[in-house]
C-alpha cells in the first residue's frame, strides 16, 4: 500500500481606469519651432505613453518578470524524502479525513496527506470496514505510488492518534520545501549504501513497515530492501528526516537515519 505532500480572480469591470497624459499645446507648439523639435515632441509622447502604461525598468527584464511571478506563486507541494522508486509494497500510518466509495483520504503525523484506494481484495484489520470513517487511527498497507496507496491491509487502532506521540518522540523532522535533512542517525546503523540489496513485496515487506510505522511514523514507506545479512531497510519519503529505516531479521527497528 502506498501513501502519501502547497488563482486569483479579477475581472475587467474592476480594472483602474487610466488617463492619457498629454503635453500642453502651447508648450507643445514652441518645441516644433525650435531645431528639432519633432524629436523632443516624440520623446514627450513616448513618455507618455510609458507612464500610461505603467511601463517599469522589471517589465523590459524577463529575468525579474519571471523572478516576480515565481515568487507570487505558491511553493510545490512535498513529494519526496528520497528518490523516486517504482510502486512497491509499503504503508503509513495516519487520521482519515474523509471516505467516498473507492476508498478514503488521510493525514499522517507530520501533515502528508495520502490518498488511499481500495478494492474487495482489501481485508479490513482490527474492526469492520464501516469502522474506517473521519477520525480513525489507521495503520495501511499496500503498494505505494508517491502519496497514494492501493490498499491490501487496512489495520484499524482503535484509540490511536495516527502516529503522532511515536513521531515526536523518534524526532520526526516534517518536509520543508528548501530545508536540507540533517545528517544524524538514531540506534544501530548498518554499513549501508543507498540502492543496494533487493526490494521485496509480500508478508516480510508488511512485517518490517509495521515495525517501522510503530516506530518512525509520519513518513510514507514506499519499499522495503532486504539485506546481504538479512536485515531490511524500510526507506522513508515525505518527510525531512529520517529516510532509512533498519529493521532486524526478527523485524525489530535497529535504528534511523
Amino acid at each position: 500500500m502506498n501513501d502519501h505532500d502547497m488563482t486569483h480572480d479579477s475581472s475587467p469591470e474592476s480594472a483602474p481606469e487610466t488617463t492619457t497624459l498629454q503635453a500642453p499645446r502651447s508648450y507643445v507648439r514652441r518645441m516644433m519651432l525650435k531645431k528639432g523639435g519633432w524629436i523632443v515632441v516624440a520623446g514627450l509622447t513616448c513618455a507618455a505613453l510609458g507612464t500610461t502604461l505603467g511601463v517599469t525598468s522589471a517589465a523590459a527584464d524577463p529575468a525579474s518578470s519571471a523572478a516576480a511571478e515565481a515568487a507570487s506563486s505558491p511553493a510545490p507541494a512535498p513529494t519526496g524524502g528520497g528518490p523516486a522508486a517504482d510502486p512497491s509494497d509499503g504503508g503509513a500510518t495516519g487520521i482519515v479525513d474523509a471516505t467516498s466509495t473507492t476508498g478514503f483520504t488521510m493525514t499522517t503525523a507530520t501533515g502528508v496527506q495520502v490518498t488511499v484506494t481500495e478494492s474487495a481484495a482489501t481485508k479490513t484489520v482490527g474492526a469492520s470496514a464501516r469502522a474506517v470513517k473521519e477520525g480513525a487511527s489507521v495503520l495501511v498497507l499496500g503498494t505505494v505510488d508517491s502519496a497514494t496507496i492501493d490498499a491490501t491491509r487496512v489495520i484499524l487502532q482503535r484509540g490511536g492518534d495516527g502516529g503522532a506521540a511515536a513521531a515526536e518522540a523518534a524526532g520526526v523532522i516534517p518536509f520543508q520545501q528548501g530545508t536540507p535533512s540533517p545528517d544524524k542517525s538514531v540506534g544501530q546503523i548498518p554499513d549501508y549504501t543507498e540502492g543496494e540489496g533487493t526490494i521485496i513485496n509480500g508478508t516480510a515487506a508488511y512485517k518490517a513497515i509495521k515495525a517501522a510505522q510503530a516506530v518512525v511514523p509520519g513518513g510514507i514507506n514506499d519499499r522495503v530492501v532486504e539485506l546481504s545479512n538479512g536485515e531490511y531497510e524500510v526507506h522513508n519519503i515525505s518527510v525531512n528526516w529520517p529516510h532509512h529505516v533498519f529493521v532486524s531479521k526478527d523485524f525489530k527497528v535497529l535504528g534511523y537515519e
